[in-house]
């Protein structure tokens, strides 16, 4: 290499692009970051009153079918007929063709609290996906800006809506960055998504936002082969059980849209066997986010057939038109699963739950990484040998289900290849790792597909 004037002037150059760039995703983090969070504790706020309005008067879950009829009715007078939701945001990360309308952020906002404020099982994070992804494209054309950095400000969004109400600031960023195609992570959106999500978590904090975190009394203190094992033995059945959900899931949202044509039928029929199920079962835990039900699992007590039911109530209201997301309700029913599961196996049960909601978490939405900081963020870091040998495991063993039909497979779980988009077959490359030649190499190995 010579050190020539040339070499020198470029070197400068560089200095000068990278130091922009950063300055501008500074800016811009600090304004996702800040109207995302004070979006985010509006939303926290709003659906925490819901929540609380609902189980102080119970009868109002009768009124869930009119509830769901009500948000069809908000979603067709804004001109959206048949919502992607949560599927759209990550579909608009790689396509400029699905396209983020502005007005998603105040439906899925409004809608969300009516279906938690009437009975319907799900969660808030989805939700923040898209309340979050909407803002940055808004955000975007205001300022203008290219379809590559749009697609970054989305991803600000989504993080920083996912911080404000799940509070675990570190996590919303790696999510945002690793859902979106499995077996990579959008780099280039680290600094952005990360700052933004650390300032939207600090707004909540000054605006004395609680957010839920655990003492986990069960976590082994030393290492050993048995326990080791048992940890892999709880992750395998997640990770079956996680495949199992996301099918199930699929399944019944085809069933609805196969017998029941007409959306606001549709909605109706849903909200209806919903109240039906809650007289038959005559309790409400499996309504709304289920949250004070996760606490008791973590505290190692759970119902065998709880999470059964979640997955059951959780199907019948995303599948049949209802608004949240499913990201809470996973983590219901890992917790109880492994509540249940891990007792039987002679593991301390709190733990057990623990480990359960993580490594299923991990099954339905493919992201190891975010699972383990996940168990970072919430259960502190005594336990992170067991949490990551738990995600590692299910990950490989889940597949390639996910809760999201939009996430496309990139890499191979199995081995260090490509996937066809196309075809879901391997394809060996000559340069793993540059995913920009994927359409080259596709092209000149295509006697190398197996």
């Amino acid at each position: 290499m010579e050190f020539t004037k040339e070499y020198w002037i470029n070197c400068f150059n560089r200095c000068i692009r990278y130091t922009k760039t950063f300055i501008k995703w500074i800016i811009f983090s600090l304004i996702m970051g800040t109207i995302c969070g004070l979006v985010g504790t509006a939303f926290h706020i709003c659906v925490e009153y819901a929540t609380g309005f609902r189980e102080s008067h119970h009868p109002i879950i009768y009124f869930l079918p009119l509830a769901g009829v009500v948000i069809v009715f908000i979603y067709r007078i804004c001109g959206i007929r048949h919502s992607k939701g949560t599927n759209l945001v990550i579909g608009s990360i790689r396509s400029v063709e699905n396209e983020i309308p502005s007005r998603m952020a105040p439906l899925i906002f409004v809608s969300t609290v009516i279906t938690h404020l009437f009975g319907g099982s799900s969660g808030r994070e989805g939700a923040a996906l898209q309340i979050g992804g909407s803002i940055g494209v808004s955000i975007g054309k205001i300022l203008k800006l290219d379809e590559s950095d749009k697609h970054i400000l989305t991803l600000c969004g989504m993080s920083a809506v996912f911080s404000a109400l799940f509070g675990t600031p570190i996590t919303a960023a790696l999510f945002s960055m690793e859902v979106i195609s499995i077996g990579i992570l959008y780099y280039c959106a680290f600094v952005p998504c990360l700052f933004s999500s650390v300032i939207s978590f600090a707004i909540t904090q000054k605006l004395h936002v609680v957010h839920e975190h655990y003492d986990i009394t069960g976590i082994p203190s030393s290492i050993d082969v048995v326990m080791v094992l048992k940890v892999i033995g709880l992750a395998i059945l997640c990770a079956i059980l996680s495949s199992l959900f996301c099918i199930f899931m699929t399944i019944v949202h085809k069933l609805f849209r196969k017998y029941f044509k007409n959306q606001y039928l549709r909605v109706f029929a849903g909200g209806l066997m919903l109240v039906l199920l809650n007289i038959v079962l005559k309790t409400t835990d499996y309504n709304g986010t289920g949250m004070n039900i996760i606490a008791k699992a973590l505290n190692g007590d759970a119902q065998p057939a709880a999470f059964l039911l979640k997955a059951l109530f959780t199907a019948i209201t995303i599948g049949c038109g209802f608004r949240g997301g499913e990201i809470v309700p996973s983590f219901f029913v890992g917790a109880t699963f492994g509540c249940v599961a891990g007792g039987l196996m002679g593991m301390d049960p709190g733990f057990a739950a623990a480990l359960g909601m993580v490594c299923f978490f991990c099954g339905v939405v493919n992201c190891p990484l975010t699972s383990l900081f996940l168990s970072i963020e919430l259960f502190g870091a005594n336990g992170i040998m067991f949490f990551t040998i738990g995600c590692a495991v299910s990950y490989m063993l889940s597949g390639y289900y996910s809760l999201y039909n939009e996430q496309k497979i990139i890499y191979s779980k199995l081995r260090p290849h490509y996937v066809n988009l196309y075809t879901n077959q391997e394809i060996r490359t000559k340069e793993p790792g540059f995913l920009e030649g994927f359409l080259r190499i596709r092209e000149d190995d295509a006697d190398d597909v197996e």
